[in-house]
């Protein structure tokens, strides 16, 4: 069997068994009224055959018919408040089985019975993921929209549940379909074009790993890029070169995660990643046993933002690095001599800057001291890329996932918010700002 068939045959041997489609005409009233009907609809065929006609429905909505779509959810299929203080009082008064039953049931929003329905027809999931897409840019605007969206997030964290999804190497025998939104999905290090692509996922020292849904078959929820090196590379250019020589898989100590892409839009707060990252590196370990260092190699998305705001105050080094990056567009090497004074701001802006939560101010940190990871090294001119220089000013981190103290920092991270750091790290936030001496 080639790999072709091999991944087809792996992937569609964990689709659930699925009932044939019901295909009706679309039902032609407005998508509220067939709503109503879905909600109180008894059997299988009429389920199936309203929630086809509501998804086809809703599709050809105009922005207007959109919004008056989902007032209706945020509305009319929201909590009876006063019902539910009452058989909450009944439940406190005679806690019975029988009135757990009816205080569960009335603290569950109706819609999130309506969109159970609606999943269950063909390509329904996908659908539903869309639908909360559509309703994440109308949330500014429509705060009381956020209470649907609680309900979404709910059942997906159940549907999207990791006991369900399937993990999948990407390579060059991936079908072609699914390879061409791997191009589309990549959100870190643009893919230029097929040859770009090549070079990421062919060689014996780059893999691509993606997690799949059995009711989403051909389009990934969240996809890695790896890189097998002997030693940390210092930089996403060195990755991403293309005149390389391919190194055996054999020969490699080190996992190089230097591209974690969500794909969903409508998936957004639904985590992926971390199982992602610790069963890609379970998975590298069993095959490559050499493989000893499991780091990545991140940006900091968030830096040049906030280096802005500090240029004022006294601390003389945020000023120094805007003014060098502002004339790195005439001079390349301006970069280098701020090099101390960016990892050192880095530094501090990972390890010291933080929300009201207490948790880092920078997302990617958020993501990977969440899962275990140690902040293990900070790299100057990492990434030379247009979107590197706006973003993080080229300079990139090194997250060491360490399978001996994984649990432990997750641990610390999640009850104290501590920020595992490494020596030389902890060093660069104790660093003091040297202040030119006075001219004479």
């Amino acid at each position: 069997m080639n790999r072709r068939s091999k991944y087809l045959a792996d992937l569609f041997a964990t689709i659930f068994d699925q009932r044939p489609a019901f295909r009706t005409a679309v039902d032609g009233r407005p998508i509220i009224e067939q709503c109503r009907d879905l909600i109180s609809a008894r059997g299988e065929a009429a389920t199936m055959r309203l929630a086809e006609s509501i998804l086809a429905t809703y599709q050809g909505l105009s922005s207007h018919e959109r919004l008056a779509f989902f007032d209706y959810l945020a509305d009319e299929l929201d909590l009876d408040a006063v019902r539910l203080e009452e058989l909450a009082g009944a439940y406190r008064e005679s806690p019975t089985t029988g009135s757990l039953k009816s205080l569960m049931q009335a603290a569950e929003p109706a819609r999130q019975e309506l969109f159970r329905r609606l999943n269950q027809s063909e390509g329904a999931t996908a659908q539903l993921v869309s639908m909360r897409a559509d309703l994440l840019t109308l949330i500014a605007d429509h705060p009381q929209y956020g209470r649907i969206d609680l309900d979404f997030a709910h059942l997906f964290t159940s549907w999207f549940n990791r006991g369900f999804l399937v993990l999948r190497r990407i390579d060059w025998d991936t079908p072609a379909s699914i390879l061409e939104k791997i191009i589309a999905y990549e959100a870190v290090h643009e893919i230029n074009d097929w040859d770009d692509l090549r070079r990421r996922i062919q060689p014996a020292d780059r893999r691509c790993y993606a997690y799949f849904h059995p009711r989403v078959p051909n389009d990934p929820l969240i996809f890695v890029a790896v890189a097998l090196t002997k030693g940390v590379p210092t930089s996403v250019q060195d990755v991403l070169a293309t005149g390389r020589t391919a190194l055996e898989a054999g020969d490699a100590d080190t996992a190089v995660f230097y591209s974690i892409s969500n794909c969903q839009r409508g998936l957004h707060g639904i985590s992926f990643g971390d199982s992602l990252i610790k069963q890609v590196v379970a998975d590298l370990s069993s095959e490559l046993p050499g493989l000893r260092t499991f780091i990545t190699l991140s940006p900091l998305p968030g830096l040049r933002r906030w280096l802005e705001t500090q240029a004022g105050e006294a601390d003389p080094r945020p000023a120094r690095i805007i003014e060098a990056v502002e004339a790195a567009d005439d001079d390349a090497d301006a970069l280098d001599s701020i090099g101390d004074d960016l990892r050192e701001m880095a530094a501090v802006y990972l390890a010291v800057e933080k929300r009201p939560d207490g948790r880092p101010v920078d997302a990617v940190a958020r993501f990977h001291l969440a899962n275990g990871a140690q902040i293990d090294n900070i790299l100057t001119s990492a990434d030379l890329s247009p979107n590197g220089i706006a973003q993080s000013v080229g300079a990139m981190v090194n997250y060491r996932y360490d399978p001996q103290h994984v649990e432990t920092n997750c641990d610390a991270f999640a009850t104290k918010q501590t920020v595992a750091l490494s020596r030389s790290v902890q060093a660069l936030v104790r660093a003091k700002p040297k202040v030119a001496a006075p001219a004479r």
